[in-house]
């Protein structure tokens, strides 16, 4: 009988350069200090990555880490079946257009776009690993210009480790490698991939540390011109 399998995590933060360099917050996000927003409208995940079903997914790990970081969130149910009422069945109809529209509509401040760039099993018989990668930006109402843009990704080794050698090792990395691939659980770690990036948006009204994280430093990932 097999015995309890743990998986190896590795979390990985994409900077765009092989040495992450580490800025404060408010030399990152200057456009989150000076809008200061108070609510975010949370608009549907764009899907880039093969998998179908991972929209419908994703989009249940976003609202909670949100409001938690001290923003009025807009339920997530209801605003997305106003867009649809509307004719925004995908947020990449409206990515590159004027968001005042969002603001009359719901009085939302700002609005969270992400795109899931990765939802992927790679399954190799004996060695399996799971990558989901989010990519997420708060573009203001007022301006349409990005506010803040943080990219996420978790990999997992699934594999489940070294089981000996010979055959009888191969079988069991092979059974182990199968049981943890169809049992992992993609939200769970769309909502790590998640909490690394909610951790560095500047903090909103509604939250102890509010305009008191601005020393706070992140790695570096809006390249400066």
């Amino acid at each position: 009988m097999l015995k309890t399998i743990c998986f190896a995590l590795v979390v990985v933060i994409v900077s765009g350069c092989a040495s992450p360099s580490y800025v404060t917050k408010i030399d990152e996000f200057p456009e989150m200090y000076n809008e200061k927003p108070r609510s975010l409208l949370i608009m549907p995940p764009i899907n880039l990555s093969t998998a179908a079903d991972a929209k419908a997914y994703y989009a249940t790990t976003v609202e909670i880490p949100i409001a938690f970081q001290g923003y009025y969130t807009f339920p997530y149910e209801l605003t997305t079946e106003i867009l649809k009422q509307e004719g925004i069945y995908d947020a990449e109809l409206v990515y590159d257009m004027p968001l005042g529209k969002f603001h009359e509509y719901f009085g939302a401040d700002a609005v969270l776009f992400t795109k899931i760039v990765e939802w992927d099993t790679d399954y190799a018989v004996i060695a399996s690993s799971l990558t989901v990668s989010i990519d997420a930006e708060i573009k203001s109402t007022k301006s349409s210009q990005t506010l803040w843009k943080y990219t996420g990704t978790v990999v997992v080794d699934l594999s489940g480790g070294n089981s000996g050698g010979g055959l009888a090792g191969l079988l069991v990395g092979a059974i182990v490698t199968a049981v943890n691939t169809a049992a992992a659980d993609y939200t769970d770690y769309a909502k790590k991939a998640n909490s690394r990036f909610v951790g560095t948006v500047p903090v909103g009204p509604y939250h102890p540390l509010y305009l008191k994280d601005q020393k706070i430093k992140v790695m570096q990932q809006m390249p400066k011109e």
